[in-house]
């Protein structure tokens, strides 16, 4: 037996170790510490995943495969209402949502699903954005007179293709 706590035997070796755990329809391989392996989960970025540690009093350097079934169910509780938890209303990716006009912060498959809606919504009003996502071009302000094309022939091919004939 590894006598480093950082060995990936030393702690696979526990009975109570996950080798695979499943969090928010994630699943997380269980050697990643608690921090990394929460950032795994699709809309949860590396600053709240401490920031959800942190709130929730766990040791951070603990690995995730590790975690009893009550202490995953009190980070799934923390990620679902991050503000009600004591984290500040800016780290949250869904801030005075336009339907409730609460903070919420959206994960896993619902953030692929609003994030739809919202696109769809744009286009619908047709709003500047919603008319640049309708005609597939760049919406936040890039350039496009060279990049961005498709399906042209560009540059020197179109050269090429006009002296053969």
């Amino acid at each position: 037996m590894p006598k480093n706590s950082f060995d990936k035997e030393y702690y696979q070796k526990t009975p109570e170790f996950q080798n695979l755990l499943r969090i928010i329809g994630t699943s997380i391989e269980g050697h990643r510490k608690i921090a990394f392996g929460l950032s795994q989960i699709r809309g949860i970025g590396l600053r709240l995943a401490d920031a959800v540690v942190r709130v929730s009093g766990l040791d951070p350097e603990r690995r995730i495969g590790l975690l009893t079934e009550e202490e995953q169910a009190q980070l799934v509780k923390i990620i679902k209402d991050p503000v009600g938890h004591g984290i500040p209303k800016w780290m949250v990716n869904r801030q005075k949502d336009l339907r409730t006009g609460e903070y919420r912060h959206i994960t896993g498959n619902d953030l692929v699903l609003v994030t739809k809606m919202d696109i769809d919504r744009m286009k619908r009003v047709r709003s500047w954005k919603g008319i640049r996502h309708m005609y597939n071009l760049k919406v936040r302000g890039q350039r496009t007179r060279t990049t961005g094309r498709h399906g042209l022939v560009v540059g020197y091919l179109r050269k090429n293709l006009k002296e053969r004939k």
